[in-house]
């Protein structure tokens, strides 16, 4: 029997202090065939976990999140799907250079999810796949607020949705 592609839905930098109707409408039409979700930090409250309708939800805090969040989540999380290794890293300090900093410390990963910039970001460098889904409610740093789905079968494509 043939294993089923993953997909996965990829937000950060939602900032939000609380449960928000809007974004679970946004993440209810974007995601709702997704296998699980990655949170690259920034969630800010652990109450905007219910945003996310029950769906598998692996995260790590940011440099905004509450207390809730840095005792709830990791730094940074590796982990591996469909034989793939994934870092889910926020990120920190200024932009510029970035994907050098959070991948200095990893090696042998396939694909690096990260956040903090408020930028998408979904490109290779090397055999490494850079992804960063941008901001879903913030349009200081880019053009319009984004959210992201990586899909695993026997590569991993990533792509950004305008939402």
């Amino acid at each position: 029997m043939e294993e089923k592609n993953i997909k996965v839905g990829v937000i950060s930098d939602t900032h939000l202090e609380d449960y928000d109707y809007g974004m679970r409408r946004r993440i209810a039409e974007h995601f709702s065939d997704v296998d699980m979700i990655l949170h690259a930090g920034d969630m800010v409250d652990l109450r905007v976990l219910g945003i996310f309708g029950g769906k598998e939800v692996k995260a790590v805090c940011g440099n905004m999140d509450n207390c809730s969040v840095r005792e709830k989540f990791p730094e940074h999380l590796l982990f591996e799907i469909k034989g793939f290794k994934f870092l889910l890293i926020h990120g920190w300090g200024s932009p510029w250079g970035i994907e050098e900093k959070i991948s200095a410390g990893f090696k042998n990963v396939d694909c690096i999810v990260y956040g903090h910039t408020h930028k998408p970001a979904n490109h290779k460098k090397g055999n490494v796949l850079f992804f960063n889904p941008g901001s879903a409610v913030d349009r200081y740093f880019a053009s319009s607020r984004t959210i992201g789905i990586l899909e695993i079968d026997k590569s991993i494509a990533g792509r950004i949705i305008n939402i």
